[in-house]
């Protein structure tokens, strides 16, 4: 079949496309004919950085949509002929290829009013604002909410969720997607070019601080924000875990979660792999409903990928990015 594969670790631009023997699926397993895939930062990190237990060429791309055209010893629930979408394990061989194989308890059904693109948007970022701001903040009416990178992959399918979970949401963006933040739900845009997001945040919530907080930044962010939190305050973090001995100990009591979905391949229990296909069917279905929008940007072809990727990378892409075969 042919593949985007990556020969060895450096940048993404370095893929190229060759031909690789179509997998077969193994126990518990469907077998995708590919018809699109997201784009994530974990793609071109990976490319960087790879993965102990890769098999060489590698193949990216966590969030294959497609056809199931063979299923492995054991499947239930699923046929040849569905329309599938799935969050992919980082150490196999992804979805920039024509083929690839995906762990059924990780996948999803793709429900008719929704295209294959639209699906191949939501599993990476969707699952990770979905276990954050549903599932671990658990964000509700009359909370005060700040999300940063709040026109990102996470960010902007966070700010939809807190947002229908009524609760106000400070987003923190540049000022260029003010209007497309307020526009999937927030109800203010701190400009973190422009403004000091902790003290812009701490003005708008007063001496009672915000309720939750999901940063996709990284500690330093995390650290900041985490003093803008009142008592009891929650606060979830992507991308490197807020330090404590920011705060005094036993003063606001805050609850720290840290977002690692993908790594329930490596260190969750089967249960974990099935918690993120149950997830994605409901971020599905809010989708074919018309409540969650899945903020594609831009499809590309397959050698369209390399470049694309870079550019995410350089921060350089609005919305998200999807492979579109075909």
């Amino acid at each position: 079949m042919r593949a985007l594969t990556l020969a060895h670790t450096g940048e993404p631009e370095q893929m190229s496309i060759t031909e690789i023997p179509t997998p077969e699926p193994g126990p518990g397993q469907l077998r995708l004919s590919v018809t699109a895939c997201g784009l994530n930062p974990t793609d071109y990190q990976r490319a960087r950085h790879g993965v102990p237990d890769w098999q060489w060429p590698a193949v990216l791309g966590l969030d294959p949509a497609g056809v199931v055209d063979a299923v492995g010893e054991g499947v239930e629930g699923f046929a040849v002929g569905d329309r599938v979408v799935a969050v992919g394990d980082i150490r196999e061989r992804g979805g920039f290829a024509e083929h690839t194989v995906v762990d059924v308890d990780a996948a999803a059904r793709i429900p008719d009013e929704v295209s294959d693109v639209a699906a191949a948007a939501i599993p990476s970022g969707g699952l990770t604002a979905w276990d954050a701001v549903v599932e671990k903040l658990r964000v509700g009416p009359e909370d005060l909410v700040v999300i940063t990178g709040a026109f990102g992959g996470v960010g902007g399918i966070g700010v939809q969720l807190a947002h229908a979970a009524g609760a106000e949401v400070i987003a923190v963006a540049s000022e260029r997607h003010r209007e497309r933040c307020l526009d999937l739900g927030s109800d203010r845009v701190v400009d973190y070019r422009g403004q000091d997001v902790p003290a812009a945040v701490r003005e708008i919530a007063g001496a009672d601080g915000v309720d939750a907080v999901l940063d996709v930044v990284g500690e330093q962010s995390a650290t900041a924000l985490l003093g803008t939190l009142g008592f009891g305050g929650r606060i979830a973090t992507t991308a490197g875990r807020p330090d404590l001995t920011a705060i005094d100990p036993f003063t606001l009591g805050p609850s720290v979660h840290e977002i690692t979905l993908g790594f329930a391949y490596l260190y969750g229990a089967r249960a974990d792999i099935r918690r993120m296909g149950r997830m994605l069917t409901r971020l599905l279905a809010r989708v074919a409903d018309g409540t969650l929008d899945p903020m594609v940007g831009r499809t590309v072809g397959l050698a369209e990928v390399p470049e694309t990727l870079g550019a995410l990378s350089r921060g350089e892409l609005t919305g998200k990015a999807v492979y579109a075969a075909g």
